[in-house]
């Protein structure tokens, strides 16, 4: 009989689980229930931080022998940070403010050991540059995809990418939610690898 996986995912995303995936490691995911709210004065670095591990730790009782993985993204614009949009009206309202400008994305990402009682929290950063996008675009987009459950109001992973003139940054898995190259070094230096 093969061993319960020692992997799990602090998520509920389809979207994530795909990205994990790609690893070939046997895991398990359960979706932590946490308020996502921002704390007055939080910068977005300590929010994604904060949320990554909340979900993580969230699942540590249930799993004492476990790597588990907690992930969160906001998006940045003009110093402001943006959230998921929930509904038609905020995300039109936010595609609208994207067209031609640069939006920064967070995408904070934790590692609990609840084995040995440790943890690692970091954070990856991702640029997207808009095209000029017409209202008439935006629309459609909206009802083809109805990205509400994004942060940014679209889905790289879909016809999201119709949205860009270009993307910066070092792993475009990051703005899907879960940045690999970032949590094979967290793995490796937890003891799992996955080339292993």
């Amino acid at each position: 009989m093969p061993e319960p996986p020692r992997l799990v995912l602090a998520s509920g995303s389809r979207w994530r689980r795909q990205l994990l995936d790609r690893l070939q490691i046997p895991y398990t995911w359960a979706s932590p229930d946490i308020n996502e709210t921002p704390l007055p004065g939080e910068t977005a670095e300590a929010l994604v931080h904060r949320l990554a591990l909340a979900k993580a730790e969230r699942l540590a009782e249930d799993y004492p022998q476990h790597l588990i993985i907690g992930s969160d993204q906001v998006a940045i614009f003009n110093e402001e940070i943006l959230g998921k949009p929930g509904n038609a009206q905020v995300a039109r309202g936010q595609l609208t403010r994207f067209s031609g400008q640069r939006v920064r994305f967070l995408t904070g990402l934790a590692l609990i050991d609840t084995s040995r009682s440790t943890h690692r929290v970091c954070h990856e950063s991702y640029d997207v540059i808009f095209r000029q996008l017409s209202q008439q675009e935006i629309d459609r987009y909206i009802v083809r995809e109805q990205p509400f459950d994004c942060a940014g109001s679209f889905r790289m992973e879909g016809l999201g990418i119709a949205l860009f003139e270009r993307l910066e940054g070092d792993d475009p898995n990051s703005l899907i939610g879960l940045p690999l190259i970032r949590l094979c070094q967290l793995l490796r230096e937890a003891g799992m690898n996955p080339l292993a």
